[in-house]
């Protein structure tokens, strides 16, 4: 099938525009736009989350999550505790401090989802995931 539109441009612009847009959000000063998103994903978990849970669900290698982890532990926003059971496996905790700016996180993402799902159709961002899981799952 020959097109003059690639898959790989549109998803490289969108998540170009994606970061600049979430390293804008309020409180950057405090941290940066990932520390963000990986900050709302703790928060947003019932369960404990290891650093395990950060690799997979923003596709990282495991070097890119530990530094990433490192910086937030040394900005305060979170700080890793062993478990009992397992010294190498690391429980990650927020601290009172990254509490403050839960409510800044979560808007700011609900804010940009609102914005970038703005006039799309149930029936469209139906296929829309379809066709990104579909295309992660290929190139995995």
């Amino acid at each position: 099938m020959k097109h003059d539109k690639h898959a790989a441009r549109f998803v490289s612009k969108l998540s170009n525009k994606l970061r600049r847009k979430i390293d804008a959000f309020s409180g950057r000063e405090h941290f940066s736009g990932s520390q963000g998103r990986v900050l709302h994903f703790i928060l947003a978990q019932t369960d404990d989350v290891f650093q395990k849970d950060i690799e997979e669900e923003f596709s990282l290698r495991p070097s890119t999550a530990t530094e990433l982890l490192k910086k937030m532990e040394h900005n305060g926003l979170i700080r890793r505790e062993a478990m009992a059971y397992d010294a190498r496996k690391k429980k990650i905790i927020v601290s009172g401090k990254a509490l403050q700016y839960k409510d800044a996180v979560v808007n700011d993402i609900n804010s940009l989802e609102e914005e970038l799902t703005r006039d799309i159709s149930g029936e469209d961002l139906a296929v829309f995931f379809r066709v990104i899981e579909k295309m992660l799952e290929n190139i995995s």
